[in-house]
């Protein structure tokens, strides 16, 4: 949904035209954010008890390190320097808290069938709450700050918090975002009318997705497109 609203042709190019996508390229931060991502799973995976401790957690971390994207030996060092020290806060900053929560799923695919449409996401990690309250946690590699608004604005967490309710609908739920880089994490919580409003705008969306004539659609020039794969595929139409 989101590569729709920024350009609609790159979400023909991704999701629909085959021909296009050998021009995806590995790119370093997605090997970054992907390799915390599951150092983090495993840490709170209860079912994983051997990754608990700092050390475990390094250890994990070498052993799922991505290196792909990057564009020198050195810049790979200097990623894999700071994972290290991410990851270490991360430990420490989670041992020296009170346990307030317990978590429920890492990594956990959900799904909601609309009818027209299934809105499916996959959420890093759910907590619950002494009084029954859920909150969804997301992770976020590359970014240092994060505030209430950020989440509130967030459509993967809306749409995370939609689909929490509906498997859900008698817990309250909220979203947090947290700033790997820096640690800092803020939170928001969806009230009922912001819900099912929401909820309209996602359904009015995938419509529009779903009955989109991708075929006629036109490149249009806009600021993304200094940075995306699909550059040279949309260079050749002639009014681009």
């Amino acid at each position: 949904m989101t590569t729709y609203l920024a350009c609609p042709v790159k979400y023909r190019y991704t999701y629909l035209d085959g021909r296009a996508r050998w021009l995806l390229k590995a790119k370093s931060y997605y090997s970054f954010g992907t390799t915390l991502h599951r150092v983090l799973q495993r840490f709170h995976d209860s079912g994983d008890t051997g990754v608990a401790t700092t050390s475990e957690v390094l250890a994990a971390y070498e052993e799922s390190w991505i290196d792909a994207g990057y564009n020198s030996a050195e810049e790979m060092a200097e990623a894999f320097g700071e994972g290290r020290q991410i990851l270490e806060r991360y430990v420490e900053e989670a041992q020296s808290k009170p346990v307030g929560a317990k978590t429920l799923f890492v990594e956990r695919q959900f799904r909601h069938d609309f009818g027209d449409f299934v809105l499916i996401g996959r959420i890093d990690r759910v907590d619950e709450y002494e009084d029954g309250s859920l909150e969804v946690v997301d992770y976020k590699s590359g970014r240092d700050s994060v505030s209430a608004d950020d989440v509130a604005t967030d459509i993967a967490m809306c749409c995370y918090q939609l689909l929490l309710r509906k498997k859900y609908p008698d817990r309250p739920v909220s979203a947090r975002i947290i700033a790997l880089r820096t640690g800092e994490s803020a939170t928001h919580s969806l009230t009922q009318s912001e819900l099912e409003e929401f909820e309209r705008d996602i359904v009015n969306l995938a419509r529009e997705i779903l009955s989109e004539n991708f075929d006629e659609r036109r490149p249009v020039r806009k600021p993304i497109c200094d940075h995306c794969d699909f550059l040279i595929a949309c260079q050749q139409d002639p009014d681009f």
